[in-house]
């Protein structure tokens, strides 16, 4: 149950993130183009904006190629979100994060499954113990049971061999 969770988390944030992004990129076209001459702040408070510091233009961001194109505007020049932060530097932020996550869930995972070997291989081990401690004290109680029996034979005169073992 544990690990379905964890695989389904992720996502479900995906889809709802996604979901996110492509309503808000549902404003329209012009609304970017209208802001251009403006600030960069300016055109930013819309989220589906771009603002290009070369050309000092608002324009719509390029949905459809993920990554505004050189022709539009340089990655190191485009700002998206945040005025003080490039694209380019935002691209690689996002990128190093994603990887820090990825790697923090791969190392989690990876000690998850062997602290459970580790755990079952104790498990075993405990087993197997309690499991010769049985039959150490099986055999003490067969003993014990055979000695009992052997005294009584021998007070009965029954010690000797016995007539029938011959036939067998």
């Amino acid at each position: 149950m544990m690990m379905d969770l964890r695989i389904s988390l992720p996502a479900l944030l995906l889809v709802l993130g996604l979901a996110t992004v492509f309503a808000q990129s549902a404003a329209p076209a012009s609304a970017c183009e209208t802001k251009n001459g403006t600030s960069c702040e300016e055109c930013l408070k819309n989220v589906s904006c771009l603002w290009c510091i070369t050309t000092k233009s608002c324009v719509t961001y390029p949905v459809k190629t993920i990554l505004p194109p050189h022709a539009l505007c340089p990655l190191n020049e485009a700002r998206w979100g945040l005025c003080w932060m490039n694209f380019q530097t935002l691209i690689i932020t996002l990128a190093v994060i994603g990887g820090i996550i990825i790697i923090a869930f791969l190392v989690c995972l990876f000690c998850c499954c062997k602290c459970e070997n580790f755990g079952s291989s104790r498990f075993d081990s405990k087993m197997q113990r309690q499991s010769d401690k049985t039959k150490t004290k099986q055999e003490e109680r067969r003993s014990e049971m055979k000695e009992r029996h052997d005294e009584i034979r021998k007070k009965y005169g029954l010690g000797g061999q016995n007539p029938y073992s011959k036939f067998a």
